[in-house]
């Protein structure tokens, strides 16, 4: 809630809305301050639904608020709590309704602008009955059509990003990258000028790459035939499986137990169709009629909430005083078909129970295949193999057992295998050791007889002659390589240069054509641009001028019917003269007293009697002012002392001294006072 309250205050003062609330001070907002914010929201989605609530009725503004949300597709928790929450203006109902604005808001306008052109009018049956309102309702649909196409139109060239000088930019690109490639081009016809057997070998390359795309075609086709055959493997192993399932559950099964399985399905099938799913279907269209039924009616205010309440309560309290009589005046024959009853509603009951439990085990069980099966399928993908069941697993475990055996006999070669490594490794260690004795020997002899490091000097020179032997074999080949390859080459070159040499001779004249062409091509490129310039430039003074017509024609189409209208207001009032003229000269007394003069005259003078009379009136409050307000000053002061005498009364012991006189009866000391104070 506090997130929910941080985001919707962070929106309201973002542009347009500039409200400068804290969390504080828009929790503590009042029901029509908060509907006020609301209103405002709406107002920016669309303009039409900017108004100060104070200036319609709580009635009008929930019937407005709720139309605007059912055409912004608003979907509300619960629809009683939303509608009174609504008229209510409780914050807990609001404040979901902000937060879902405030992150839809762009969409939200697209919408609103949509709804006033796509929301259809309902027609009553009787008004579409008449000649000529399916026709212009049809053509009302149609026109909706077109509007909905040519606003999809204009949001696909709004989202494709053309633009004008990007298209050039592009297009200037372009022009430069042909450039490019023609240079290249012609590069490469230099280079396969001067090659032999150019033709032999541009057929052999277009051969290739037609090839490599039927090759590319090929393998796409490869690949589709095997996804297909995968998919249909996939199906054979689902209905093999299928198979094997059907076999294993049928196994041990005799007749009588299929009919017997078979008939408790009927029956549990039957049940369900005949007494279950009508029940249900009787429940949900009672709920919908309900539902139709808050639908269709008006928005509920608090004061029709209580009467509900108050009815509620009132038929509640008289159920009870009816069980209450019924239990008290109750027979003996009632008390057992009673008992009757509710053993039958509780076997019912437990029906019903047992029904709902047989339902979400068997809802339960297919959960359950499913899952299996997409194991299953997994199982298969990652190349586990099926699951097996029966007489395949027991294959399976004596399989298992015989490798089992292997493995043991292997793994004992191993162990085998392990000591002679061992005992191997033991004897090099010993025969490197005598080896590095020996060395030692030799190294002392090589001392004494003055040749040291002899046999290493000797053992490094073996190894040079023996690296240097190969590497002259390699250089010998690498020449004999080289001195045919340039041989080749040059065959080559000289008879790619005889092939060239008339094609080269056809291509000058073709070079030098193909530079007037360009040259020619870049004149008529520069006079393009240039009267394109000119027109795009007298295109806009065209559009300019063509604009500020439209205004002047709007401007005096305005006028005209601001005219229009004035002279038809003008002959009404001349027409109006003119029988007022004409009653007013008419010798008929009857049609005389129809004119307005007569009219306003009589009502002229029935006012002048009315203030007459008010003066009069006037005059005697005026006269009769003085004495009632001394009359009424001295009925004050009656009280006031009639007051302090009951006061003084209570005081002084009155309790005693009207003990001697009747009840009700004054003392006589006050009915003195009392008459001369009158």
């Amino acid at each position: 809630m506090s997130e929910q309250l941080k985001y919707i205050v962070q929106e309201l003062a973002k542009e347009p809305f500039n409200k400068k609330y804290n969390l504080i001070s828009f929790d503590s907002l009042e029901s029509i301050q908060l509907l006020q914010v609301l209103n405002d929201v709406l107002a920016v989605i669309d303009p039409k639904q900017q108004i100060d609530i104070r200036e319609e009725s709580s009635d009008q503004t929930a019937i407005r608020i709720f139309h605007m949300l059912r055409v912004l597709k608003y979907k509300p928790p619960t629809e009683s709590a939303f509608r009174t929450g609504i008229v209510q203006g409780d914050k807990f109902v609001i404040y979901p309704i902000l937060e879902w604005l405030f992150r839809r808001i762009p969409e939200l306008k697209k919408r609103a602008y949509l709804a006033h052109f796509l929301f259809k009018i309902d027609v009553p049956a009787e008004i579409m009955q008449e000649d000529q309102i399916p026709e212009l309702y049809a053509q009302y649909e149609e026109l909706m059509e077109q509007f909905k196409e040519l606003h999809k139109q204009s949001d696909n060239l709004k989202n494709s990003g053309y633009n004008t000088t990007e298209i050039r930019k592009d297009i200037s690109n372009m022009e430069d990258e042909k450039e490019q490639l023609n240079k290249r081009i012609e590069r490469l016809k230099r280079k396969v000028e001067s090659h032999p057997n150019s033709q032999t070998m541009m057929n052999v390359a277009r051969n290739l790459r037609m090839e490599r795309d039927r090759e590319k075609r090929l393998a796409e086709q490869r690949q589709e035939q095997s996804t297909l055959i995968q998919h249909e493997e996939q199906k054979i192993r689902r209905l093999q499986q299928q198979l094997h399932d059907t076999r294993q559950a049928g196994v041990g099964a005799t007749p009588q137990s299929l009919l017997q399985r078979l008939e408790e399905e009927t029956r549990t099938n039957k049940y369900i169709v005949t007494e279950r799913l009508p029940k249900d279907l009787q429940a949900r269209k009672k709920t919908l009629q309900d539902l139709q039924k808050v639908v269709s009616e008006p928005a509920m205010g608090q004061s029709d909430l209580d009467k509900l309440l108050t009815q509620i309560q009132e038929l509640n309290s008289e159920i009870n005083q009816l069980i209450e009589k019924r239990m008290r005046t109750g027979d003996p024959t009632d008390d057992k078909s009673s008992l009757f009853k509710q053993q039958a509603a509780i076997i019912a009951h437990k029906k019903e129970a047992a029904m709902t439990l047989y339902r979400e085990i068997r809802e339960e069980y297919n959960h359950t295949t499913q899952e299996l099966d997409q194991k299953r399928e997994v199982v298969k993908e990652s190349g586990g193999g099926e699951v097996l069941k029966g007489e395949d697993f027991k294959r399976y475990v004596n399989k298992l057992r015989s490798k089992s055996t292997i493995y043991k006999k292997k793994r004992q070669e191993i162990a085998e295998l392990r000591a002679e490594y061992g005992v191997l490794s033991r004897t090099e260690e010993i025969l490197r050791n005598r080896d590095e004795n020996i060395n030692q020997q030799l190294e002392l002899l090589e001392n004494k007889k003055g040749v040291a490091g002899y046999r290493q000097t000797q053992d490094e020179l073996e190894k040079v002659s023996s690296v240097k032997s190969g590497l002259d074999e390699r250089k010998g080949k690498t020449l004999e390589d080289i001195s045919d390859m340039v041989q080749r080459l040059t065959r080559r070159i000289a008879e790619k240069k005889t092939a060239l040499a008339p094609i080269i001779k056809e291509l000058r004249p073709l070079r030098q054509r193909s530079q007037e062409l360009t040259a020619r091509h870049e004149e008529k490129k520069q006079a393009y641009d240039t009267a394109s310039a000119g027109l795009e430039s007298n295109m806009s003074k065209l559009e300019q001028e063509v604009r500020a017509y439209r205004e002047e024609v709007t401007q005096d189409e305005g006028r005209y019917h601001y005219l229009n209208c004035m002279i038809n207001m003008l002959e009404i009032q001349q027409q109006k003269v003119a029988d007022e003229m004409k009653s007013y000269t008419s010798s008929d007394t009857f049609a005389r007293k129809k004119t307005f003069r007569d009219i306003f005259q009589r009502k002229i003078q029935e006012q002048e009697n009315l203030g007459k009379g008010l003066r009069e009136q006037q005059k005697t409050v005026r006269e009769s002012q003085g004495p009632s307000m001394r009359q009424m000053k001295m009925w004050k002061d009656v009280q006031r002392l009639m007051e302090c005498k009951l006061r003084c009364y209570d005081q002084t012991g009155g309790i005693a001294g009207s003990a001697g006189m009747g009840y009700g009866e004054a003392p006589p000391a006050m009915l003195e006072e009392d008459r001369l104070v009158m």
